[in-house]
């Protein structure tokens, strides 16, 4: 099943209030972009964050899953969790590089 269209809108409305969010769809699922950083992975209606140093405290409650076939083990957010999405955020913000440009 891949994540619908109220889904992944549900999920930025959540943190925009405090960042610049933006959303892209890849292979049918959804990076969510904070401040033009690559923060989140939305698959199958499910946010998935990057099991991060930084984050092993914060998160060390919260359930694990794989996002696709193939991936490292994540975090599973629980986004309707605002306390917790925001400082899971923030931390993800400062951490997580730009993107590298591509060369054509």
């Amino acid at each position: 099943m891949a994540t619908t269209e109220e889904f992944i809108l549900f999920v930025c409305e959540q943190i925009k209030t405090n960042f610049c969010v933006s959303y892209k769809k890849m292979f049918g699922e959804y990076m969510v972009y904070v401040n033009d950083k690559p923060v989140l992975l939305v698959c199958d209606n499910t946010v998935f964050v990057k099991k991060l140093e930084e984050l092993k405290i914060l998160m060390q409650d919260s359930e694990v899953g794989v996002p696709y076939k193939g991936a490292k083990e994540h975090y599973i957010l629980d986004i309707e969790n605002s306390d917790l999405t925001n400082q899971v955020v923030q931390i993800l913000e400062k951490v997580t590089p730009f993107p590298k440009k591509k060369m054509k």
